[in-house]
């Protein structure tokens, strides 16, 4: 036994413990439901099996996190695949390698009692926007689809206050909302909103949320591990949503409202469940997209814009 106990001391000097990779990850916004995953995979070890130490960032900015990873600032950003294509155009060395929510959340919104009973009814009528470009081009679509264009209508920047400036009248529809929090936040005051889906409006299906990396840089047996990570956490969620809301919201305390917690109802089925699968076919129809709504100049091949992190 002796001799046993000091050969064991003896392999633990010879082979010390590995320190665990460290990656920075950049959110889009202030933590939210949106990122359960990579909460959940934090709280529950998920990332420490990977030997992955994860520093997760909120932004002062939301238009920050691409750049910094662009600037070698962090590993990975959460950002937005119709974004993403814009940045690419604009010389950012980016691509996607994963997928948070795999379907779009934006949304027109408009109140359940108001006037604005389809698209077609906002001739004439104000729409307002938070960010221009893609949600103009997004807007432009769903009003074509619906006999109109942005002609038609007039545009109102309302900066971050979407749901309030509708439920003020100060706009008849905003775009831009998620389905997810902006109805729960105007059905918690009170107040009923319509969502017009804009995949179901004339606009092509797309990743909301997604992650992206340095092209020039990435780490990819890195990134595979993270994503592993939040693969699993994704599972945990989907089988045991109640506790992991409760995991999610006990990490913060503005997380522990009703606002949060409807959200994070409403998002579990948004989630990627196999966050390294690619839809090519996906990328290749909004980069058309974006170049037939005048945003950018040619088409790159999806090559350029995605890559599936598992393939050598």
């Amino acid at each position: 036994m002796k001799l046993t106990s000091i050969t064991a001391a003896l392999m633990l000097i010879a082979s010390p413990l590995v320190a665990a990779d460290e990656m920075t990850v950049m959110l889009d916004w202030f933590v939210n439901p949106d990122h359960g995953p990579i909460i959940i995979a934090q709280e529950k070890g998920y990332f420490a099996e990977q030997d992955l130490a994860v520093k997760i960032v909120a932004p002062a900015d939301p238009s920050d996190p691409p750049k910094l990873v662009a600037a070698g600032k962090a590993d990975l950003a959460i950002s937005y695949q119709p974004q993403l294509h814009l940045q690419i155009h604009e010389g950012l060395p980016l691509k996607r390698v994963g997928t948070l929510v795999a379907t779009p959340l934006n949304c027109l919104l408009t109140l359940a009692d108001g006037p604005v009973k389809s698209p077609a009814d906002l001739a004439g009528k104000k729409v307002g926007f938070s960010v221009g470009g893609v949600e103009s081009a997004l807007l432009d679509a769903v009003l074509r689809n619906n006999g109109l264009s942005l002609e038609d209508i007039e545009l109102v920047n309302v900066n971050w206050s979407l749901s309030p400036s509708l439920m003020s009248g100060q706009v008849d529809a905003v775009i831009g909302a998620f389905r997810n929090f902006e109805l729960n936040q105007m059905d918690i005051e009170g107040v009923q909103g319509k969502c017009f889906f804009v995949e179901e409006e004339g606009v092509p299906p797309y990743d909301e949320l997604i992650y992206v990396a340095n092209s020039d840089t990435m780490d990819k047996a890195m990134i595979a591990r993270f994503l592993a990570a939040t693969e699993k956490a994704t599972q945990f969620i989907v089988n045991h949503p109640q506790e992991s809301w409760e995991i999610f919201a006990s990490t913060a305390p503005e997380l522990q409202d009703d606002l949060n917690e409807r959200a994070w109802k409403d998002t579990i089925s948004r989630f990627a469940l196999r966050p390294t699968a690619m839809d090519q076919g996906r990328y290749t129809t909004f980069e058309t997209f974006l170049f037939g709504a005048g945003l950018i100049t040619s088409q790159n091949p999806v090559s350029k814009i995605a890559v599936d992190i598992t393939e050598n």
